[in-house]
């Protein structure tokens, strides 16, 4: 007990190493253990926002609800770049070239910067328009229209928060990327209620208050982490030189990050369209459903930690030349998760009621967040291995994979059965929900078939 209790000092403590010796499953415990935390902090921004947001009003939570589900279009570019950078820096690291690793960190960092403004300028300029192209009403888009646009405009933090995260944890400092999100996190939590409500001296913002908070949090876990890069961490010690443009490692950098960034484009744009089919239904389903994701993003993003040590796992072996212990490490990581899923998918079925209580006393939003949790999580066996096993091509630097997966799965199964299930055949908002664990079902019994076949040893990056 006295070595665990020291593992786990260590894990969240952090320390700079290569994993590529040694145990495979202290290897996992040591990544896994601050990637978990890393992601239950991230979904902690989705979960505070919308508890104090549903103390508003109905309108403001479909206002979240509505303009998630178009910024998952910045987390696409985001999760893209952190994918590139999990897959290039673990590479680096795993061949010993703690030089090159700290030069891919300052080409993602002008990577991120130069898409991520580009985006902020169209969407802040665009946020009313958006908001009514989802489908928003008259009054939705009068209380959230400021929302969006601050949204927007904290593109380039959202973006470097994810793709510098991606680089810690490629380099194996996990930990350094869990601190960043618990101190962001710690400010939007403080800041939040605050600006929403109008505490003591602060104005009462509403909806804008709580993105005003959570651009706020995560403006200063930025912050942290490059402090973090340039002078704390000696593996990565970050300079100014590291930051000029290299064309060669920016290209290579874009082109995984390319497959990263459709994959995930194409699930996220998936869940554009199944918002815009269940904002048809009133917005009383769209913030029972807005609800149920934001609980879903909470139980789902701690297993995902499992998978970025996956990932990271699978970069650096490659990179020392030990694709089957890369192998091994996957499935040691897939079923851990299958353990830790089942058992909460248990949990969230039998305590879904209870669970969107705690967001909403509206009736109709109350039936709905259930019957969402409910639908959902009976995929939830199958989402273990899927994203282990996807993460893990990603890690490897086969983004080509991925992408075509959930092409085949979000575009040719999700939308098409959503929309047969909820309109045609009349099922409403609960044949959108079963859409979704039959379209993931699928998606993971595919990459299990193609991880196996180890086309994913041999990809260069």
């Amino acid at each position: 007990m006295k070595k665990w209790f020291q593992l786990l000092r260590q894990a969240i403590r952090g320390s700079e190493e290569s994993f590529t010796e040694g145990s495979i499953n202290r290897a996992i415990f040591l990544l896994s253990v601050p990637m978990i935390l890393e992601m239950v902090m991230e979904s902690l921004f989705a979960v505070v926002d919308i508890f104090f947001v549903s103390k508003v009003s109905t309108e403001a939570v479909a206002t979240v609800g509505l303009t998630e589900s178009v910024i998952t279009l910045v987390y696409s570019v985001a999760i893209g770049l952190s994918t590139a950078a999990t897959a290039t820096i673990a590479r680096r690291i795993g061949e010993g070239n703690h030089a090159q690793a700290r030069h891919a960190i300052g080409q993602v960092i002008l990577i991120s910067l130069s898409i991520s403004l580009v985006i902020a300028v169209i969407g802040t300029w665009f946020a009313g328009d958006i908001l009514r192209a989802m489908g928003a009403d008259a009054k939705v888009i009068e209380t959230g229209t400021n929302f969006a646009r601050i949204q927007f405009l904290s593109s380039p933090v959202v973006v470097l928060l994810y793709s510098l995260s991606g680089a810690l944890r490629g380099a194996g400092s996990a930990a350094t990327a869990m601190r960043s999100l618990i101190v962001a996190n710690v400010f939007n939590m403080i800041l939040g209620p605050l600006l929403i409500f109008g505490v003591g001296p602060f104005p009462e913002l509403g909806v804008t208050g709580a993105a005003i908070a959570t651009a706020t949090g995560r403006s200063i876990g930025v912050a942290y982490q490059l402090f973090s890069l340039t002078k704390v961490n000696k593996m990565l010690s970050l300079t100014w030189a590291d930051l000029s443009p290299n064309k060669e490692m920016i290209a290579t950098i874009v082109k995984v990050a390319t497959g990263g960034t459709v994959q995930f484009l194409i699930g996220s744009a998936s869940w554009i369209f199944l918002t815009r089919i269940l904002s048809e239904f009133g917005s009383d389903v769209v913030a029972g459903y807005t609800i149920s994701i934001r609980v879903i993003m909470f139980t789902l993003l701690p297993a995902w930690g499992l998978a970025n040590a996956a990932a990271t796992l699978v970069g650096q072996n490659l990179g020392a030349g030990k694709p089957e212990r890369a192998e091994t490490s996957v499935w040691k990581c897939a079923s851990y998760n299958l353990i830790f899923l089942l058992g909460l998918s248990v949990l969230m079925f039998a305590g879904a009621e209870t669970i969107v209580s705690l967001f909403s006393t509206n009736a109709k939003v109350v039936e709905t967040g259930k019957m969402a949790l409910r639908v959902l999580c009976l995929g939830y066996g199958f989402y273990a291995y899927g994203m282990v096993v996807i993460q893990s091509l990603n890690g490897a630097g086969d983004t080509k994979t991925p992408t075509v997966l959930n092409l085949i799965c979000f575009w040719a199964i999700e939308i098409p059965v959503a929309y047969v299930l909820a309109v045609i055949l009349g099922l409403g908002p609960v044949g959108v929900f079963a859409s979704v664990p039959i379209a993931e079902s699928v998606l993971a019994l595919l990459g299990i078939w193609r991880f196996r076949l180890g086309g994913w040893k041999v990809v260069k990056v």
